[in-house]
């Protein structure tokens, strides 16, 4: 067994002492933004335990959200001016990332060593490489475990298809579903594809959608990954739970807190991470989990946890998307016959669904499509009802998929 660094067979006590010692390290330094300084004002000293930071505010993205607003595009959080990043993204809300590139900024390259991907592979990068980072983050680790990228991006099937088999694509890089379109359409083309590995985020990776590409001789490992963060967690080919990344501190919390919840329970995620560019301190993820007992059976002995199990409040991802409570207010106040608007996200075969439900007297379900994805940035069913019917339960979002 091979390992990525030193760092991923380190004891308990090793790890806790250096996480003790890079806290207060990042503390001082994003005291130094404008941003976290004004949060931090009462913290910062020297000396900071792992005890000690449940007792530091927790920072939600919609605080980011408005903080971009007063102070664009990065709302005094990194400590660099915007001109000295390579890249910036821009993600639906919308939020404004900062990029780097070089020396593996988003840290995804452990994910990928650990997939077993390496320099006698070409990954075919179909993330997205428009506006978000995920084409960037994913194509920065294939460089770091030297492999070479093909940058597919999104869409144009039946080239993706041409392309994997012409160049003799090794390894899948997106989100769950989009594979399964790809080989389908293979399939349909009657070309036999090299892929071996698929490394997948974005998206839920459904045991039976893993199985199907099982059967079709395609490992299939996921991460948890967030373009403010970077590298969260990952699988490894054990595939016992997502481990903890090196650089970055995990807790689960009660949702809506930031109480660190018992071992086993399911909170919300929040995440320290030890970027110097851009220092996120407690920054809650909004993403449901919970921490497994023990190490992995792979021999790294960080931290696991269950992986994504749902969002801490109404926000969930359709087809790699998120689709937020916002978002369907918004599409609300487009059409002032609308009363009310739900969003059911459900599954067919293995592909994502989503159903928009108006409240509405409006029998023209098509008048309403530029809207739903003016607003929601996806296509959907749209399912008129009349004025009333839908549940008075206070919910806009409804995720019926089964994560289990």
């Amino acid at each position: 067994m091979t390992f990525y660094d030193e760092f991923e067979q380190r004891s308990a006590d090793e790890r806790a002492a250096w996480q003790a010692r890079e806290l207060t390290a990042a503390i001082k330094l994003a005291r130094t933004t404008p941003a976290m300084a004004s949060i931090l004002q009462e913290f910062g000293q020297d000396g900071m335990t792992l005890d000690l930071l449940a007792a530091l505010p927790v920072i939600r993205k919609s605080e980011l959200s408005t903080a971009q607003r007063k102070f664009p595009p990065f709302g005094g959080f990194t400590t660099r001016p915007p001109h000295e990043f390579e890249n910036v993204f821009q993600s639906p809300g919308p939020i404004y990332e900062p990029g780097r590139r070089g020396n593996d900024w988003w840290r995804l390259g452990r994910f990928l060593f650990a997939a077993g991907v390496g320099s006698g592979d070409i990954v075919q990068n179909c993330f997205g490489y428009h506006l978000t980072p995920a084409g960037m983050m994913f194509e920065s680790a294939a460089r770091a475990v030297r492999a070479a990228v093909l940058p597919a991006g999104t869409g144009q099937t039946e080239l993706q298809v041409r392309a994997a088999a012409d160049i003799g694509s090794t390894v899948f890089a997106g989100t769950p579903d989009y594979l399964k379109v790809i080989l389908d359409k293979a399939d349909e083309m009657g070309e036999r594809l090299a892929l071996s590995r698929a490394t997948v985020s974005g998206g839920a990776l459904f045991p039976s959608l893993r199985q199907s590409y099982a059967d079709r001789g395609i490992a299939t490992t996921q991460c948890y990954a967030t373009a403010d963060l970077g590298l969260i967690a990952y699988e490894s080919q054990a595939m016992e739970g997502m481990i903890v990344d090196e650089r970055v501190i995990v807790e689960i919390v009660r949702p809506g807190t930031g109480d660190p919840v018992p071992e086993g329970e399911v909170g919300e995620v929040v995440v320290t991470t030890f970027n110097p560019d851009y220092p996120l301190i407690r920054f809650a993820t909004g993403d449901l989990s919970a921490v497994l007992p023990g190490i992995s059976p792979c021999g790294r002995t960080n931290m696991r946890i269950k992986g994504w199990m749902g969002r801490a409040d109404q926000t969930t991802k359709i087809k790699g998307m998120f689709v937020r409570p916002e978002q369907v207010a918004a599409l609300v106040a487009r059409h002032p016959e609308i009363s009310r608007a739900r969003i059911v996200a459900d599954r067919s075969g293995e592909m994502d669904l989503m159903t928009v439900q108006l409240e509405t007297d409006s029998e023209d379900a098509a008048r309403y499509e530029g809207t739903v994805l003016d607003t929601l940035k996806l296509r959907g069913r749209i399912e008129l009802v009349a004025p009333g019917s839908l549940p008075n339960d206070g919910m806009v979002i409804e995720d019926r998929r089964i994560y289990e």
